[in-house]
Parts: C-alpha cells; structure tokens; sequence
C-alpha cells in the first residue's frame, strides 16, 4: 500500500506544535491594515489553537 501524501495546501496553512497542537494564523490581518489600530495588529500576528475533531482531521491530512 503506497504512503499518504501530505496534503500541501494544509502544510502552508497550518502548523503543528511539539507537544501535537494545531495551530492557524487569524483571519483579516493580510492587507488595508492602515485604518486599524496597533492593538488590533498585535492581537492579528498571534495564532490560533484548533480543537476537536477538525484538529484531528488536519492531523491526519499533516500525517503527524
């Protein structure tokens, strides 16, 4: 049986930490940022956890 491939557009889209957490970027943070305050920017540049069954789907789709 051949290996599973990792799925790339997932693999630029996500990450998975050491200890196994997923991890995405936030949404709205890309681009026409000059109307929105430095606060909301820092908040932007942070990742986000994703939890339950979805982070387990993307796991496997990782092969991680």
């Amino acid at each position: 049986m051949p290996k599973q491939k990792t799925h790339k557009g997932y693999a630029k889209r996500v990450k998975v930490t050491g200890t196994g957490k997923v991890v995405r970027p936030k949404s709205n943070g890309s681009h026409l940022m000059s109307g929105t305050s430095k606060k909301i920017c820092r908040g932007l540049d942070k990742g986000v956890e994703i939890t339950g069954a979805r982070a387990k789907k993307i796991r496997t789709l990782l092969n991680k």
